[in-house]
């Protein structure tokens, strides 16, 4: 069963009013050791996110509102940020969330291709903050007990292999699997390897499996 991000989340939701000055977000950023406040309506709905870069722009960008006709819409946004001094002016919109039950592999690759750091956790009902999820809470996954682990990928063999579950053994060291034993065919073999593969928690597989029958047809190589 896929981890969800309730299984890792924090439940203290990180986050700011739109009226929060500049000094009272640096504060709450120190305080909780993060690099990103969300910032909320009076509803406490997500309408954006405050990161640290976007409050070094007030000293990396000393030009602020002098723009020019030949600038991008995001350099003059850039400049926008750097006079602001509240939560509204400074946050860069619209935030980006996950829900409680959102996978953890999803959450992960969400904030790999966006390129953040955190993501405010929101109710699916209400869409209010509900807490945040770090990238290091997403580690965590890779800290699941042995024998948990174990028993998810015995799972998967038996819906990958069925019949050949008894003549294959799985070796677990600090996250990286070792599957051995025989298995029908080639086809299976690498079927298995993928879905272990994509396992939460799982850091490598080492395929020794052998098989009795050869479907997999391999391509000829161009000239």
């Amino acid at each position: 069963m896929p981890i969800k991000v309730s299984d890792v989340m924090g439940r203290v939701p990180i986050a700011v009013r739109q009226d929060a000055h500049f000094a009272d977000i640096l504060d709450m950023m120190k305080r909780y050791a993060v690099g990103a406040v969300t910032v909320v309506d009076a509803d406490r709905r997500p309408v954006g996110v405050v990161s640290q870069d976007d409050l070094l722009l007030k000293e990396t960008d000393p030009v602020r509102h002098r723009t020019t006709i030949f600038e991008s819409a995001a350099r003059r946004r850039e400049h926008e940020k750097a006079a602001g001094s509240i939560a509204m002016e400074l946050m860069t919109s619209p935030a980006i969330t996950v829900t409680p039950g959102t996978s953890v592999r999803d959450a992960a690759r969400l904030m790999h291709d966006r390129r953040i750091g955190q993501l405010p956790v929101i109710d699916p009902v209400t869409g209010r903050i509900v807490g945040t999820v770090h990238q290091g809470d997403l580690l965590r996954v890779f800290e699941r007990p042995a024998a948990e682990l174990l028993a998810e990928i015995r799972e998967t063999i038996r819906d990958v292999a069925g019949e050949d579950l008894d003549g294959l053994t799985v070796e677990i060291e600090r996250g990286a699997v070792r599957l051995g034993g025989e298995v029908g065919r080639a086809s299976q073999a690498v079927r298995l390897v993928e879905a272990v593969r994509r396992l939460e928690g799982v850091v490598d597989v080492v395929s020794e499996l052998r098989h009795r029958g050869d479907d997999v047809a391999v391509a000829p190589p161009m000239y």
